[in-house]
């Protein structure tokens, strides 16, 4: 596959957005992101941004994460998942599902 460069136009008013957690859901044609920040100290948490992409391009990001992960820690060293407390996360079906998605 070629690579190739693409111009990107980030217009001035967009605003860098933080997230500190993610669920995921997909259906047989989409994937959609929700990003959120959750609120320490509560059990809540606030959608940020919510990004859909087509399976193909889930998958591509699914490769370009992993080497870019891959890339981070050899210039800084393993990443450690938490092993306790609140920081740590479970996977379950509460993580990955989205209302209306199957």
């Amino acid at each position: 596959m070629e690579k190739r460069e693409i111009a990107v136009n980030i217009p001035q008013d967009l605003d860098p957005v933080y997230s500190n957690r993610i669920q995921v859901a997909f259906k047989d044609d989409e994937f959609t992101f929700v990003f959120m920040h959750e609120i320490p100290g509560t059990n809540q948490a606030r959608a940020k941004s919510i990004v859909s992409i087509s399976p193909k391009h889930a998958k591509n990001f699914s490769e370009v994460l992993a080497n870019t992960v891959k890339g981070y820690e050899e210039k800084f060293g393993e990443i450690k998942a938490p092993k306790s407390g609140s920081e740590k996360r479970e996977f379950d079906d509460k993580n990955v599902t989205i209302k209306g998605y199957s």
